[in-house]
């Protein structure tokens, strides 16, 4: 009788070990899948994250302007009593890798060279020397070659931008190094950086 009672609590003990080490691999089981629900859940999210990111990238360079051409300026030579200037720049623009259309509506203009208020244009053109900054300047904007007839830059339309310098103080004038900055509502911004020469003619080409 003892032994077979001894036989018995034995076969108990192997049973319970057993449960026991059965408890002990579901809860690793668990344990293992929740960490890999976490690890799978954040690479979907940094997936997703990443592919706006270069989503975002990608329009904001498709909606960036390019110059095409070179940078032409007219002076008041010949029409002023005084030191001459530069009165107004003209470049031609398009949008960079034939992308996102652009609106080119230009603002009205204030009688003073800078953008009136309430203008309608949502792209903005500034001007900046190492004295001063005045930002809304007043420009045009007219479509040359082929294109639908609208304001709108379409890829592989052009545009011809008239922008106005008489607003700047004191005009601009000989040897004078200046920034026009084109920023479109989406996209980089259009710096161009020019050096009027030793002596102004009413018509030049700025390097």
């Amino acid at each position: 009788m003892l032994k077979r009672l001894a036989k018995t609590m034995r076969r108990d003990e192997r049973g319970i070990t057993g449960l026991e080490t059965a408890i002990i691999l579901i809860a690793f089981v668990v344990v293992a899948s929740v960490f890999a629900y976490t690890v799978l859940s954040a690479g979907i999210f940094s997936s997703q994250k990443g592919q706006e990111a270069v989503y975002t990238g990608l329009q904001t360079a498709r909606s960036t302007l390019a110059l095409k051409g070179d940078v032409v300026a007219e002076s008041n030579v010949g029409n002023t009593t005084g030191n001459a200037s530069i009165i107004e720049l003209v470049v031609d623009v398009t949008n960079a890798l034939n992308g996102e259309s652009i609106d080119l509506t230009g603002p009205s203009n204030d009688g003073n060279g800078t953008a009136a208020a309430g203008s309608q244009n949502v792209c903005v053109v500034s001007y900046a020397d190492n004295t001063q900054r005045i930002d809304d300047l007043y420009w045009t904007a007219t479509q040359v070659a082929k294109g639908n007839g609208d304001f709108i830059l379409d890829a592989g339309e052009t545009f011809q931008m008239t922008i106005y310098l008489t607003a700047v103080p004191g005009g601009v004038g000989t040897y004078k190094t200046f920034d026009i900055e084109i920023k479109p509502p989406v996209g980089s911004v259009l710096t161009i950086e020019r050096t009027t020469p030793a002596a102004l003619s009413a018509w030049m080409i700025l390097n």
